[in-house]
């Protein structure tokens, strides 16, 4: 496993990022193919051995359940000191006003109930999991300023939002003497490169680490076209509303990349993962495992280097996206 910065701060990540979304209980979440913990503990030790040391999760998924699972297996497995965990404010908890958003009412609570599940006194990275049209983001932001001052966060992050939303959120916070994001956590893989136009020309400037999630884009591009018959890919409305409208677009991509695997001897989950992590300013792809032959496949991608004729015919055939992901 190879570490590296996250961004330009001194906290070193593994170079793969475990996405925590898929343990939780699917009674409690819109996702039914999600493990429960018992089948959740092992790949979370096994993403352990492998030298992940970067974990993903928010306190929407599975309704806390997420967090409370990740907590109590990196109690048993693992060295507080030796983690690096972030989680993610937004989502609605529960019914009612203030049941979700990125208001200081809601912050405040929720950084303390995900702290409370997570059984840990801070997070390395708290996470804005949206932009909250309903929140000045002065007020959004000086409240996940005052979680680090109270040492519930080390460092803070954003997620999917529109370039001109980010840019104006890290002003606010120079401009006030606020703690700064330090990253962002985006939707980009091969059939979605959408934020290659202005995110992440803006985290390169500016020295945000960049943590993409769907880096396989839900499995797609690591079958054959006609091969999408997987409980997921039926069951997941959230991953069709993002890649259907595309799907004979994409299938050229999706293509290629078996094409250079089968040329290099490797998995298509190789190849794909390559791409991303040669692409600037890439930090951590996010992945979201929910067996240990996810895992292994992934952290092989470390040492697969493409060439640039492999990286322009990869890029080749792609064409522009609705955009998703941002509201």
């Amino acid at each position: 496993m190879d570490y590296v910065r996250l961004g330009t701060t001194g906290l070193q990540v593994s170079r793969l990022c475990l996405g925590c979304m898929g343990f939780g209980d699917p009674e409690r979440w819109l996702h039914s193919w999600v493990l429960r913990e018992d089948d959740s503990r092992p790949v979370i030790r096994r993403a352990l051995e492998l030298g992940i040391t970067f974990f993903d999760t928010a306190n929407v998924y599975s309704l806390g359940a997420s967090e409370e699972i990740l907590g109590r297996a990196l109690r048993d497995f693992a060295r507080r000191e030796d983690v690096v965990i972030a989680t993610k404010v937004h989502g609605r908890m529960r019914e009612g006003p203030n049941g979700g958003g990125l208001s200081r009412r809601a912050i405040l609570h929720e950084i303390d109930a995900s702290l409370a599940r997570l059984g840990t006194d801070y997070v390395d990275l708290y996470q804005i999991h949206r932009w909250d049209d309903d929140t000045p983001i002065e007020e959004t932001m000086e409240a996940l300023h005052d979680v680090v001052r109270a040492g519930k966060a080390r460092y803070i992050g954003a997620s999917a939002m529109w370039a001109w939303q980010f840019q104006r959120a890290l002003h606010v916070a120079e401009q006030r003497g606020w703690t700064r994001f330090v990253s962002m956590q985006d939707h980009l893989n091969l059939i979605y490169r959408e934020e290659e136009r202005e995110m992440l020309p803006l985290c390169r400037a500016q020295g945000i680490g960049v943590i993409p999630y769907s880096p396989l884009a839900s499995g797609r591009l690591t079958r054959d076209v006609a091969a999408g018959n997987t409980e997921r890919a039926q069951s997941d409305r959230i991953a069709r509303s993002k890649y259907d409208a595309t799907a004979d677009a994409d299938a050229l991509v999706v293509n290629e990349v078996a094409r250079i695997a089968q040329e290099r001897g490797v998995s298509r989950t190789h190849v794909a993962l390559a791409w991303l992590l040669q692409k600037s300013p890439v930090t951590a792809p996010i992945i979201g495992a929910t067996k240990i032959s996810h895992l292994e496949d992934a952290v092989g991608a470390l040492e697969l280097i493409l060439t640039p004729e492999e990286v322009a015919a990869l890029e080749a055939p792609y064409v522009p996206h609705r955009i998703v992901g941002h509201v």
